[in-house]
């Protein structure tokens, strides 16, 4: 007798969110994945140049810190030197490469960084992109 009425429950359930999907998906609420985007994003972008500037401050400051800090250019030099000194060609050639494409970050993350400056001078201009 307990079963039946679990599954009486369960089933009655069951129903109550389906006919709740039922409703909620014949709204259209989202557009769908392929639409043609109305506008640029200026607004919530604009929204985010706060949040985007810690990001990038950070980043460039991870990276231009001292042999002691994690992911820093130095200490990955300092990777490379020490598998270079052991020997291990195969590890000093990865290592190298990674330091590379570190060492190209630092131009691209300051070319961003004053992008986005000229864009934080934008959005004061037009009311955080409120206004057109």
């Amino acid at each position: 007798m307990r079963t039946t009425k679990t599954a009486a429950l369960a089933l009655t359930a069951v129903g109550a969110l389906l006919a709740a999907a039922g409703t909620a998906s014949a709204g259209g609420g989202t557009p769908a994945p392929n639409a043609t985007p109305t506008g640029d994003g200026a607004h919530v972008l604009c929204k985010r140049v706060p949040k985007i500037e810690k990001r990038l401050e950070r980043s460039l400051n991870r990276l231009g810190a001292d042999a002691t800090r994690r992911g820093s250019i130095a200490r990955l030099a300092k990777r490379v030197e020490n598998a270079k000194t052991a020997g291990h060609t195969e590890i000093e050639t990865y290592l190298n490469d990674k330091l590379t494409f570190r060492r190209s970050l630092v131009p691209t993350l300051e070319k961003r960084q004053k992008d986005l400056a000229t864009v934080k001078t934008w959005c004061k201009a037009h009311k955080k992109g409120s206004e057109k």
